[in-house]
């Protein structure tokens, strides 16, 4: 029968030894065992004894006792030795609960942890590289909360709380929880350190009270026995993985991160320190098990021995804020907002009316996720079918209507070609409906040809620009003149609607293809996501292509507008949350521009909000 002592469970009278799952020891010192007495809430003890605890919100539930021998434990001072304690309250926990016992929910945890492409952490028990803004990053994500009032928790072992220097432990601003079952290891009792003789007891105590009330996050950071109990185990939520490029001798590993659970949140560009590469990546738990990953395949689920096509996580607020802001969606969500808000009112063509703004840029990385707008659902299959359109180098809106692809369809309608009365296409008949001029296609592979209609054979005519960057990339990857050009100012007449992504320039670095994209015009709400993955997907078939591996997409924006008639469809867009960006595989075999295919390309993850309607301005 627990009784409960008229204390609050940090009075100075009680000093903590140890514990496990949510059951301490706390030594009675004379003060305490006087006022417990007093009170007849405890029977007769005397000083040395043990009393098994549990805390609760008003004070200690007292569950039985035992005796400390002291002279086998050493004299129990500020220093305790709480190995045996541990057992003990093992023991008396089981016997307490008849071995019924009911396990308390564990606290979820993020992993931090920097290591090599082989998941090497260290060396003869150090990390074998110096990357002080490894540390700053490292102390920014375990220190940051959100509530001022809480702290974070770090949960380390034994030879990793040793190889923190003197004067740095405890880790300032956080909870130091270390773990150890050594009856050697002492450690100075003070109020931001536990001891733990497992990583399960240190999550179901940090789910207890106090710790549930006053700790916003828990943090693993190490050594490696720990981490490899920790990463890719259930309960935990994110892993926030400094990716060291260079290589290093390490004598311990750590297993791969599992990607059929987890996705990337967040990549930083690469970093250069101390002649090390390296960056910063986030992966977050969006399945509850390993499974195989989920696909999409020419815009079709594919069940990949799964029954599921969603994420069992939905949201992902449990990160640090200053990772969850980082998601590269926020890019173009802060774009849509400020012009909103900020944006000059203009006129257009359409006669709809716009907010605008000049000169605007958003970056995305293409090492590891690829950038489809998670926040609504982007037409994946049409942007894959108009990028091979445009590389075929045909003009025929009717090739993409007949896979299903209406994207053009409003710029190929006999009304509007006759309300914007093109020179050439104004004298077309009916039977030429669908012929959009010498737009994106024309350009990129006849640059310079004498255009006469979709149905011609310009074989061998104009200059093909794509076959001569895929060539300049491969033999003078350091020429600066890799511009892939729509802009032809002699044909624009000609065009149905004159080319909005003008510009395609390309740049290579350490092994990677990286694509600035310059668009004179972009339509934010309909065009932009559109934009951004066909860009993204023609830098990755190139890259390939070209024995290289993505890097990064720059997409440079001249007038950038909201349609009056998109604002209520984007401030709806803009309540939604962003889900990782999925990742894109392709045909390994496919080393020749023109022979990919639409079944070439797998979507993996992509899991986005439900498809927002937004009706083109024509």
């Amino acid at each position: 029968m627990c009784s409960k002592l008229a204390v609050p469970f940090d009075s100075p009278c009680v000093r903590q030894l140890g514990g496990g799952r949510r059951w301490f020891f706390f030594f009675v010192e004379s003060t305490l065992e006087r006022n417990c007495k007093a009170v007849g809430l405890l029977p007769p003890a005397e000083r040395g004894d043990i009393y098994l605890t549990r805390i609760s919100w008003f004070g200690l539930d007292v569950l039985g006792s035992c005796q400390l021998e002291i002279g086998a434990f050493a004299k129990v001072t500020r220093r305790t030795y709480f190995h045996r304690l541990a057992h003990m309250a093992t023991d008396i926990y089981q016997n307490g609960s008849n071995g019924n016992a009911q396990h308390d929910p564990q606290r979820t945890y993020q992993v931090v942890v920097a290591a090599t492409r082989d998941m090497g952490i260290g060396k003869d028990g150090n990390l074998p590289w110096k990357l002080p803004s490894d540390l700053k990053f490292f102390k920014e994500v375990t220190m940051t909360t959100s509530d001022p009032s809480k702290r974070n928790a770090v949960i380390m072992g034994r030879k990793t709380w040793e190889s923190i220097p003197p004067r740095n432990r405890p880790l300032p601003g956080r909870l130091n929880v270390v773990l150890t079952r050594s009856g050697s290891f002492d450690i100075a009792t003070a109020e931001n350190i536990l001891m733990c003789g497992s990583l399960n007891s240190a999550l179901e105590l940090l789910a207890a009270t106090p710790y549930c009330l006053s700790i916003e996050r828990v943090f693993v950071i190490g050594g490696g026995q720990v981490l490899r109990e920790a990463l890719n185990a259930p309960g935990c939520e994110a892993i926030h993985l400094t990716d060291i490029e260079t290589s290093f001798q390490c004598d311990t590993f750590i297993p791969p991160v599992d990607c059929s659970v987890f996705r990337p949140w967040y990549s930083s560009f690469p970093l250069l320190e101390n002649s090390i590469r390296y960056s910063f990546v986030t992966y977050v738990r969006v399945q509850s098990s390993g499974t195989e990953p989920h696909a999409t395949r020419d815009g079709e689920v594919v069940d990949c021995k799964s029954i599921k096509d969603k994420f069992k996580v939905e949201r992902f607020l449990f990160l640090p804020k200053l990772i969850y802001e980082r998601h590269e969606e926020y890019a173009y969500l802060r774009l849509v907002k400020d012009i909103i808000a900020n944006g000059a009112r203009k006129n257009d063509r359409t006669g709809t009316g716009t907010l605008s703004k000049f000169g605007c840029q958003m970056r995305f990385n293409l090492r590891r996720s690829f950038p489809l707008l998670t926040t609504k659902r982007v037409f994946w299959r049409g942007v894959v079918e108009e990028l091979l359109w445009f590389i075929s180098g045909s003009t025929n809106a009717k090739v993409l209507q007949g896979k299903g692809i209406h994207i053009w369809d409003g710029n190929a309608s006999r009304e509007y070609l006759d309300r914007h009365g093109f020179v050439m296409l104004l004298c077309l008949d009916n039977s030429q409906e669908g012929d959009l001029g010498p737009v994106y296609g024309f350009q990129w592979r006849h640059f310079g040809a004498e255009y006469t209609d979709m149905h011609a054979d310009y074989t061998g005519e104009g200059f093909d620009q794509l076959s001569a960057i895929i060539d300049k990339i491969k033999n003078d990857p350091d020429d600066r003149r890799m511009i892939l050009s729509a802009w032809n100012p002699s044909d624009l007449k000609k065009m149905a609607l004159p080319p909005c992504h003008m510009f395609a320039q390309f740049y290579v670095e350490n092994g990677e293809l990286s694509c600035q994209m310059y668009q004179r015009s972009a339509d934010l709400g309909l065009g932009v996501p559109f934009n951004i993955a066909s860009y993204s997907l023609l830098t990755c078939m190139i890259a390939q292509v070209c024995d290289l591996l993505p890097g990064d997409f720059v997409h440079a924006i001249g007038d950038a507008h909201v349609y009056s008639t998109h604002v209520r469809p984007l401030e709806e867009q803009l309540q939604k949350q962003p889900k990782p960006f999925p990742v894109l595989k392709m045909n390994p075999l496919k080393k020749d521009i023109d022979s990919f295919v639409a079944s070439d390309f797998e979507l993996v993850g992509y899991d986005p909000h439900s498809k927002i309607e937004m009706k083109m301005a024509i």
